[in-house]
């Protein structure tokens, strides 16, 4: 199937209901995986993104989580926020945030390691999109928790599933699925140094704080100076290192 082809299946996919559940998301994600061939860069990031997904699903604290509503609604409207970066780039690029650029203008470029493609889209989704979904979820709950809240408990919760799980999921990309050729995973420890996931989650959390706070030009500055300096590091994990 060719890239147009793959692309059209692709807004078919994104331009549906959008998701309500994590069972959704996770239905999606993987309609998106079966369709993207190897040599596809986004398949990279989607498939982390899955990955990832199932495992804080199926891994509630001892005991379960202090708010399971407000959770499960903030990990459905990240992903819409994902699935709405897919769709915008394929019917209108020139809208779509710098931060998801840099993945979405590599997606066929020789040379680039799945774990970086993969790294490059997780850098764009949480360090432009987590704050804006911690925002409009909220809004819709008519929440806004701080560090105390059992929200913020069941977020760091989710910060530990995922410092575990990453380098596992990242070693698996890197070595090959289904018997194909292994890569080099010489990489997995300097780029796992450039993307601290939880240094950029606790980022987004108080990002979201300061977003709250401000409207008209200071926001759209201040999200903007987000999405470029995002844009820039995502560019970076994209290079050889």
């Amino acid at each position: 199937m060719n890239s147009t082809a793959i692309d059209g299946q692709l807004i078919e996919i994104t331009n549906g209901p959008p998701p309500a559940t994590i069972g959704d998301v996770l239905t999606l994600m993987g309609r998106i995986d079966s369709l993207l061939p190897s040599g596809d860069g986004l398949k990279w990031f989607n498939l982390l993104y899955m990955m990832v997904t199932q495992k804080v699903d199926s891994s509630p604290p001892q005991g379960g989580w202090e708010d399971s509503a407000w959770l499960t609604r903030l990990d459905v409207v990240f992903a819409q926020f994902y699935f709405s970066a897919i769709l915008n780039w394929l019917n209108s690029p020139t809208h779509v945030p710098t931060s998801w650029q840099a993945l979405f203008e590599a997606r066929y470029r020789p040379g680039i390691e799945r774990i970086q493609f993969a790294l490059a889209g997780m850098n764009a989704h949480i360090d432009h999109d987590l704050a804006l979904a911690l925002i409009q979820t909220g809004a819709e709950l008519n929440l806004s928790p701080g560090k105390t809240s059992p929200q913020h408990d069941d977020y760091e919760h989710v910060n530990g599933i995922l410092e575990a799980v990453l380098p596992q999921a990242l070693q698996f990309l890197a070595t090959g699925i289904l018997g194909e050729l292994a890569q080099d995973t010489g990489k997995i420890g300097r780029l796992l140094a450039m993307c601290n996931v939880r240094a950029a989650r606790d980022l987004a959390w108080d990002f979201s704080g300061q977003l709250r706070c401000l409207a008209g030009v200071a926001r759209d500055s201040a999200l903007a100076a987000q999405d470029q300096a995002t844009g820039v590091l995502g560019r970076n994990l994209l290079l050889d290192v």
